[in-house]
């Protein structure tokens, strides 16, 4: 068995993408052999420096991949953020700090460039708060019981002059990125997505030999403005006395407003044979269930925590949201990794907010990846002072403290990476 120090952690070039594509595989338990179809799919997004693998010998054992990207802060600013993806160690090689190694070089690296958070989706919720990660946000997956619903049948009808459109991916790939756009900058907890994902999600690059095409559909506005995409599939499942039990599943959905939200799943729970419909992933607070005449036909089948933040920069962070109320905070961030710890003052006002350095005593102390959970509003900081996770050094500090923080909706990631 190799020791730690013989294990080699390093960016890989372009002639080991192969191998650390295999890596990859491994380590999320897929068929270990890459098909030359899914290398020249793939290949187009390799980036020299950021992608890491370790090695012992020729053979890659642990993987890491970042890539540039965008979150948006509470009130609509987009913050540079380290995307972390295809993070694996092979079981054969667990427990020798390989991650740790790939983690801390290139949180490093996101901090010298001058990232301002990194982010990630967590496969297990145990491995990332030891880097300081998180859960920023949260996601709820609903199951719509459509006979239930109290929907007319014969489908939604659209008296604001709006239309839904079936469309083809050559469609979806002109129009929907403006969309998405649109929607992640008012979305506080959306991140970017960049122009290979819209090909992976509309068949024009495929990674996975089983992948189908799915049905989509467009929701304009009378004025033809597109506000409202919608992605869905659905099986073929019939009843013994040839009933339809078919579920449409949803790919994705994202909307501009609430109209073409309340279209979208109105038109989805009126397609014929269609008596179930899951959701996807959605945001814990999303209005799905009120906008049926029946909110009790749909319920929630999942819900766990969805984004993870790591806080880079505590003034930028800070200083990139927007407050609705007004006060001042000192808080005491402890981070081990010594990336952003410190003693820092805010003072927040819905003019805006001022993020410094200070010597005064703290109001709170947490952990850098309490302030994470904090950062987009979602969480409560007397409810983690209660779990003994954030100490109050100020009586009623807490309850100022979420005053400040706390927003009046949930934020949501709509994507996964």
């Amino acid at each position: 068995m190799s020791a730690p120090a013989d294990i080699d952690v390093r960016p890989i070039t372009e002639a080991e993408y192969p191998e650390w594509l295999r890596a990859v595989h491994v380590g999320f338990l897929r068929e270990p052999a890459v098909s030359e179809a899914e290398l020249d799919a793939r290949r187009s997004q390799f980036e020299p420096g950021r992608f890491v693998g370790a090695f012992d010998g020729d053979r890659c054992v642990a993987t890491f991949r970042s890539f540039a990207q965008e979150v948006t802060a509470v009130g609509g600013q987009a913050v540079a953020a380290d995307g972390i993806t295809a993070v694996t160690v092979t079981a054969t090689h667990r427990r020798r700090g390989l991650l740790t190694r790939m983690m801390r070089q290139d949180l490093a690296e996101a901090k010298e460039r001058g990232d301002v958070v990194a982010t990630l989706i967590a496969a297990e919720y145990r491995i990332y708060g030891r880097y300081g990660f998180g859960p920023a946000t949260t996601a709820a997956e609903w199951t719509v019981d459509v006979p239930r619903t109290g929907l007319d049948p014969r489908g939604p009808g659209l008296s604001d002059g709006g239309r839904i459109d079936l469309v083809d991916p050559e469609d979806v790939r002109k129009l929907g990125p403006e969309l998405h756009d649109r929607v992640r900058r008012a979305t506080p907890g959306a991140v970017s997505r960049g122009d290979w994902l819209w090909q992976l999600k509309t068949g024009a690059v495929r990674v996975d030999p089983k992948w189908t095409e799915p049905f989509f559909a467009v929701y304009r506005a009378g004025d033809g403005t597109v506000e409202g995409l919608l992605a869905y599939e659905v099986d073929d499942k019939w009843g013994d006395a040839k009933q339809p039990l078919n579920t449409a599943s949803v790919r994705s959905m994202f909307a501009s407003t609430p109209s073409a939200e309340r279209a979208l799943w109105h038109y989805l729970c009126s397609v014929d044979w269609v008596n179930q419909v899951r959701s996807g992933p959605r945001a814990p607070d999303d209005l799905l269930p009120h906008l049926l005449p029946d909110p009790r036909a749909a319920r929630i089948t999942t819900q766990a925590d969805w984004l993870w933040v790591r806080i880079l920069d505590v003034v930028r962070a800070l200083e990139a949201r927007t407050y609705d109320g007004e006060g001042a905070l000192v808080l005491e961030v402890v981070d081990g990794a010594g990336l952003a710890g410190g003693r820092y003052r805010l003072e927040a006002s819905p003019e805006g907010a001022s993020c410094t350095t200070t010597s005064a005593s703290p109001d709170l102390t947490l952990d850098v990846r309490e302030l994470a959970t904090l950062w987009l509003g979602d969480e409560s900081v007397e409810r983690l002072a209660a779990l003994g996770r954030v100490r109050e050094e100020r009586a009623g500090a807490g309850r100022g403290a979420d005053a400040l923080l706390r927003t009046s909706r949930r934020p949501w990631c709509p994507d996964m990476f």
